[in-house]
């Protein structure tokens, strides 16, 4: 694209925008982005955008409905700024685990919130790692969708552990605990689980081997820790020696850092999409950053490149 390229972020990741920017060798573009007294939010934009290709770094993450309405706004404030392209960069994707109707009389609010999207006038979406992949399609515009996963594994192949074995930690991520087994050169193993009501898990059954080996759970997020604390007592009882745990998303929702902090868990690896809490080193977190990886998907979006090589 021939305009030229400007970054703006909201609130809900400011350090991550600014690696980002940081990253590109340019400066984040000058907004307001407040409240009123009376709770509305506030959104000016400071620069002279018309006619650039403007990306908007904006995770969805806690506080949810604000962050996402700054990332509304904000994407409303470029279009009518007469912006030539905005895109949304959406490293976190809120509402995502509500993407179907599990009963009757259910919204689909993943579907919702990619209307909004839309609708405030974002041309395109980049995101990371969404919980269903399926979201993509709920999206009338292009959605480029990166991947920690093979981040996550180079980190763990070079921690050099003695023989690995990648947890999936339910049925449904079978396919990234695969990929990431064939990048670290691991075993394989799947916990089945079922959830009697909202954020309650309960183990039904494993499959795969797991005595004497080290054992690294693999998930998309961590939310309340319940099932990475459950997993890893069972991976335990059945004779890891050692249980680690990475995952693209850290929420830690609630009571997640006392949960993890008194679990069998020796590490939690998630990278910087979301802000990690205050006392995070408690459970025993890291992290990595994505800041190289999306300054190089939006370098190539802006230049009309490919994006395939940065999915291997």
């Amino acid at each position: 694209m021939d305009g030229r390229l400007q970054i703006f972020s909201g609130n809900a990741n400011r350090p991550l925008a600014q690696a980002i920017a940081n990253g590109m060798n340019i400066n984040l573009g000058r907004a307001i982005v407040g409240t009123f007294r009376n709770g509305e939010t506030r959104v000016k934009i400071e620069e002279n955008v018309r006619g650039s290709d403007v990306f908007v770094v904006q995770p969805t993450c806690t506080p949810v409905n604000q962050h996402l309405m700054e990332l509304l706004l904000l994407i409303d404030a470029l279009r009518r700024a007469s912006a030539a392209r905005v895109t949304a960069v959406v490293p976190y994707y809120g509402y995502a685990k509500q993407e179907k109707k599990t009963t009757g009389r259910e919204p689909i609010s993943a579907k919702l919130v990619a209307n909004l999207i839309r609708t405030a006038g974002a041309d395109r979406v980049l995101t990371m790692d969404l919980h269903a992949p399926a979201i993509e399609g709920f999206f009338d515009i292009p959605v480029d969708h990166l991947q920690a996963g093979p981040l996550l594994a180079d980190h763990l192949r070079l921690a050099r552990l003695h023989d690995p074995v990648v947890v999936s930690p339910d049925a449904g991520g079978v396919g990234r605990a695969n990929s990431f087994r064939e990048r670290v050169g691991a075993g394989l193993a799947i916990i089945a689980k079922q959830r009697p009501r909202p954020d309650v898990v309960e183990m039904i059954e494993m499959v795969g081997e797991v005595a004497g080996k080290t054992a690294v759970i693999v998930d998309d997020m961590i939310s309340t820790g319940g099932t990475l604390a459950e997993a890893a007592r069972a991976l335990r009882m059945r004779g890891a020696i050692a249980v680690y745990a990475c995952a693209t998303h850290g929420i830690f929702a609630g009571d997640a850092l006392d949960a993890l902090e008194h679990s069998d868990l020796l590490e939690t690896l998630v990278t910087d999409t979301i802000p990690l809490p205050d006392g995070h080193q408690r459970g025993r977190i890291s992290k990595i950053s994505v800041a190289p990886l999306f300054a190089e998907a939006i370098v190539r979006i802006h230049k009309d490149l490919s994006l395939s090589a940065l999915f291997s």
